[in-house]
């Protein structure tokens, strides 16, 4: 087959296969936001029919012998990247029976009303079992792929294939190690009054018009998405249909705006991908750790930046007036006040955040290798959370339930957050190396800046560029913890006027 026949084979062969990838990914936003409660035992198979299709048009014979014809073609670079990844996944995908992934992803769909019941009733009890099923379906998923391997390295790299784990290990071993001891620091230092200036009562209808006013201001195109609430934040959707949700506290201002900033960094990644290779790998966001750099940069460096509450504060006073009185420092101070007492992982600061993670980190790791039990969980889960954060949680829908990852098998996705955070500190000093600082572009010339950077920097390269070339080429230095401790540090050593 001449070359250019046969890069046009893999090209129809891809794109038919990825459009079911992204439907299944709109039934999925449906059942979590729109369906009605009673639907589950029809999405449950609609899903499974999805992935099993997926799954079977990717590990076909047929697709095998497209990408042998397409190996010898003399490729662009778009081209060859659209080749590289989806090698990559037929590789692992023939490994794997269909059966199992279509058995699967139904559990998974059954699991998220299992999952919803039982944080509602504060009853792990009743979703043991689900999450026994869960962690053993996932445990042959990485076995099929390679027996030999430490299963949840294996599940990790669904993730994030082109990090090494070891180094994500290392990444999270030094922020628990290190941030502890900032966290006492600051809370040393932190002797004022109690920076609560942003918490008070904000109806939830007030709040979702604000933050509708505050996504516009970010640069979020209403024409290609959309905004709702559900149980649990998240993002799905395309360049052309990029949908977030977030949820709404009426005693906490920032819990509903936060959530929404951080979909809104995916949305907006989404959103920037480029068009024309939309179907296609180069034409999708590069893998987790990436995706969730944006996420935090966004909800972090941005929205809780002075300049941030510069321009938003105005905006808020005329939802609720009794913001009247709060300055930009408050609430300057109240977006950044450091709380490691918080059990909940989606309402922590952005430093004590890290520990959370780790803490997830640890009892899955320990789950998928068989180190654990799932009746074991909860206490482990209290034990840690008191060991790095000095906080037990009440009930188990402020523990072990909290997170909708687990009812999902998403095994090997916490670790991306801590190391999206990571990449977001590299990108943030390699925009103030090429923009200049990043509080004062905002002062001065808004949001568009960022967006445009970041799409340029980022979003524009979709998966042309594996995860570790695309840090080096856009910071000039490797994925690594420092520049986020070195962040930390000096935020809030300037916040609190004092050195580490």
């Amino acid at each position: 087959m001449p070359g250019d026949d046969a890069y046009q084979a893999f090209s129809d062969y891809t794109e038919r296969l990825l459009n079911l990838s992204h439907a299944s990914r709109i039934l999925d936003w449906d059942q979590q936001v729109m369906m009605p409660t009673g639907g589950t035992p029809a999405r449950s198979r609609q899903l499974a029919a999805l992935s099993r299709a997926e799954h079977d048009r990717l590990r076909d014979e047929a697709f095998g012998e497209i990408l042998e014809a397409v190996a010898d073609a003399d490729l662009t670079p778009v081209q060859a990247a659209n080749v590289r990844e989806m090698r990559r996944r037929h590789e692992r995908a023939v490994r794997v029976p269909s059966t199992l992934v279509e058995e699967t992803r139904q559990a998974r769909s059954d699991a998220f009303d299992s999952w919803r019941a039982a944080k509602e009733a504060d009853d792990f009890q009743t979703f043991a079992p689900v999450l026994e099923d869960l962690v053993a379906l996932r445990r042959e998923y990485a076995a099929a792929i390679d027996p030999g391997r430490d299963p949840y390295a294996v599940l990790y790299e669904e993730f994030e294939p082109y990090i090494p784990f070891e180094s994500a290990v290392d990444i999270l071993e030094t922020l628990g190690e290190e941030l502890p001891r900032l966290i006492a620091a600051i809370q040393r230092w932190d002797t004022g009054p109690s920076r609560r200036s942003l918490h008070g009562s904000f109806d939830s209808a007030d709040q979702a018009a604000f933050v509708r006013e505050v996504l516009t201001e970010l640069g979020f195109d209403w024409d290609r998405g959309r905004l709702d609430t559900s149980e649990h934040p998240f993002q799905r959707g395309s360049p052309f249909d990029a949908r977030l949700t977030t949820r709404f506290d009426e005693t906490n201002l920032l819990d509903g705006l936060t959530s929404a900033v951080h979909e809104f960094g995916h949305a907006l990644y989404v959103q920037q991908l480029p068009d024309a290779q939309y179907g296609l790998p180069v034409g999708e966001a590069r893998d987790m750790i990436i995706h969730e750099s944006q996420s935090r940069f966004w909800e972090n460096h941005v929205g809780r930046s002075r300049a941030f509450w510069e321009r938003i504060l105005p905006i808020a006073r005329r939802y609720f007036p009794t913001l009247e009185g709060v300055s930009v420092a408050d609430a300057y101070r109240s977006a950044n006040a450091v709380a490691p007492e918080t059990p909940i992982r989606t309402e922590a600061d952005e430093v004590s955040y890290h520990l959370h993670i780790v803490v997830r980190f640890e009892i899955e790791r320990a789950l998928v290798r068989g180190d654990l039990d799932v009746a074991e969980v909860p206490a482990v889960w209290a034990d840690k959370m008191d060991g790095y954060l000095g906080v037990t949680p009440d009930t188990h829908a402020e523990g072990v339930l909290q997170d909708v990852h687990w009812s999902n098998a998403t095994f090997g996705y916490f670790p991306t957050y801590s190391l999206g955070s990571v990449a977001a500190a590299q990108f943030r000093a390699a925009f103030e190396e090429a923009v200049g600082p990043l509080e004062a572009v905002i002062a001065e010339e808004g949001f568009e800046p960022v967006a445009d950077w970041l799409g340029e920097t980022v979003h524009q390269h979709g998966k042309q560029l594996r995860t570790d070339d695309l840090v080096r080429e856009a910071t000039g230095r490797p994925l690594s913890a420092a520049p986020l401790l070195g962040y930390f540090h000096r935020k809030y050593g300037e916040l609190y006027d004092r050195q580490p």
